[in-house]
């Protein structure tokens, strides 16, 4: 009988049943080495089914060739370099898998989704959510970690993307993987499609996917030209050498500024990533080592924790770029041809669904090419190939508020600071802007339906899989108080409290240490009363969430 973790609204329960679940090791990870081998042959001996080119090897790519082959398809990945498993990822930072994404893999295959997980740090058993940039106070907190558990769904991880590349090619296997591979156009035959490749080389299948994102080659082929949408937004993002106090009890949080967002992460090893959203036009470039003052200048006046989180960076581990998607369409193919991921709905990153995205899409399109398989065969017809995915309606979804979040980003304002005009005055009493406030109960209740909605896979039933949560994934006791109190919160930091001078005497006085011990009163100073000459020691009870 195993024991089987189940969170309540209210309390945590353990009871017995028959699903197993994952048990996590604390082996110590070794680095997976992929080889890839250059395509040089046309005849690629077939295994069964249809034969399925794969154009692009990044995570959609690799997840959907992991998908098909585990169905019995033959399978060729086509990539135009390695570079994005040799390396590429670690450039751009580590990649949130949330509970959708995971629990596709696991259908997909239970081996490589236990070593995805293995390799990430868990963040869904963690408070996180939104917070004023200015005050650093919590503005809504996400509770990703009882939808989750509620429906047997692994927990949010974060993962290096280079180790997740490296996990999902060394399943999919180096035989299949062809390097130096760069698919430029295709010619579909109405029974087969020929893809033709940069370097003049041609390969024939039954089905092409192209997941070669958001610029790709295979989309214009199929249906001409498109532009991607600038969203207003440049994004800086880094990694810093910097633990906060609260790392066990936060995961990951998005600060909130009129125009601006800030958005980071703990990525364990002492590490935190980040994200600096700046609302411009695009096309900007800074000057040579001029990233960080850049950054500093724009969130000034910001609380300490985004500041720390930029001066702990390295300067030439900053990237800029500027953020695009495409505008979602109805058509995501054509014949024997079809598209996943970023190429066909390549989204911002402020939901951390893009690459979650991409898994699903991989996950749905194996599923329904083996059902038209088993169809033909038992029909006696040529197999009728998907050419399009029923998931648009939830990836449009997903994809507007995505979109929406980085709108309301524009118009947040933590103060009446801006627009005042003749009232300019008021800015100084830091008075919170009615907006801000009367939307908070409304993001509250719309963030926790969101969740669940996105966490539970839509109308995917993930077939296959039991539900089922680990053990070692179980949330602190104080969990839920956390989530309704935010004293509780900052008092749960692992770390000394001081009380700092503050005004003209501050030179001459020294810092207070404060004792973590709620009901012990702390002597801060003393109190001279002229009329009876005499002083009196000050005792006051501080409340550690000063």
């Amino acid at each position: 009988m195993v024991a089987t973790l189940f969170h309540k609204a209210s309390s945590i329960l353990l009871s017995t049943s028959s699903h197993v679940p994952v048990s996590m090791s604390n082996q110590k990870k070794r680095p997976i080495h992929v080889k890839s081998i250059e395509a040089n042959a046309f005849d690629i001996e077939g295994k069964k089914k249809l034969r399925i080119l794969v154009a692009g090897g990044g995570i959609g790519g690799l997840v959907f060739a992991l998908a098909a082959k585990r169905k019995g398809f033959d399978v060729v990945v086509l990539e135009k370099g390695m570079s994005a498993i040799r390396g590429e990822g670690q450039f751009r930072g580590p990649i949130q898998l949330q509970s959708n994404a995971l629990a596709a893999l696991e259908v997909i295959d239970l081996e490589v989704a236990e070593k995805v997980m293995q390799a990430g740090c868990v963040v869904g058993n963690r408070i996180n959510g939104l917070l004023d940039g200015i005050s650093g106070s919590w503005y809504v907190k996400m509770d990703m970690f009882t939808p989750a558990v509620q429906m047997g769904l692994p927990l949010t991880r974060i993962i290096s993307r280079m180790t997740l590349l490296q996990i999902l090619a060394s399943a999919v296997g180096e035989d299949v993987i062809f390097n130096k591979s760069y698919v430029v156009g295709f010619e579909d035959h109405g029974h087969k499609v020929t893809v033709m490749l940069e370097n003049g080389k041609q390969y024939e299948g039954d089905l092409l996917v192209g997941a070669d994102g958001i610029q790709s080659k295979v989309r214009q082929s199929l249906f001409g030209p498109q532009e991607a949408v600038y969203l207003g937004y440049t994004c800086y993002s880094g990694i810093a050498d910097f633990v906060p106090a609260d790392i066990e009890s936060v995961g990951f949080r998005v600060l909130l500024g009129h125009k601006q967002y800030f958005v980071s992460s703990d990525v364990v090893a002492g590490k935190m990533q980040w994200y600096a959203f700046h609302k411009e036009p695009p096309g900007g470039v800074d000057s040579p080592h001029g990233k960080k003052e850049r950054l500093l200048k724009i969130f000034e006046g910001w609380c300490d924790y985004v500041i720390d989180l930029i001066i702990a960076s390295d300067e030439d581990a900053i990237l800029r770029r500027d953020i695009y998607d495409l505008t979602p369409t109805c058509t995501w193919g054509r014949g024997h041809v079809t598209l996943l991921g970023d190429s066909v709905h390549a989204m911002q990153p402020n939901m951390s669904q893009g690459g979650c995205m991409a898994i699903e899409d991989s996950y749905q399109l194996a599923e329904e090419l083996d059902k038209a398989w088993r169809q033909s065969v038992e029909s006696g017809t040529p197999i009728d190939v998907v050419s399009s995915l029923r998931r648009r309606l939830r990836v449009a979804i997903i994809h507007a508020m995505a979109r929406m979040a980085a709108i309301a980003a524009s118009y947040y304002m933590s103060y009446l600071d801006v627009g005042l005009g003749p009232l300019l005055f008021l800015k100084k009493f830091w008075i919170p802007h009615p907006a801000t406030v009367g939307c908070r109960f409304l993001v509250d209740l719309a963030m926790r339906l969101i969740i669940s909605w996105v966490f539970g896979g839509g109308s995917l039933k993930f077939e296959g899989r039991s539900p089922c949560c680990r053990l070692s994934e179980k949330a602190n006791d104080q969990f839920l108080r956390w989530l309704e109190d935010d004293d509780a919160l900052e008092r749960s930091i692992n770390g000394d409290w001081f009380l700092l001078p503050f005004g003209n005497e501050a030179a001459v006085s020294e810092p207070i240490h404060l004792s973590r011990d709620e009901n012990r009163d702390c002597i801060i100073g003393y109190l001279f009363a002229f009329k009876m000459k005499v002083s009196y020691v000050l005792c006051m009870h501080v409340p550690l969430c000063l």
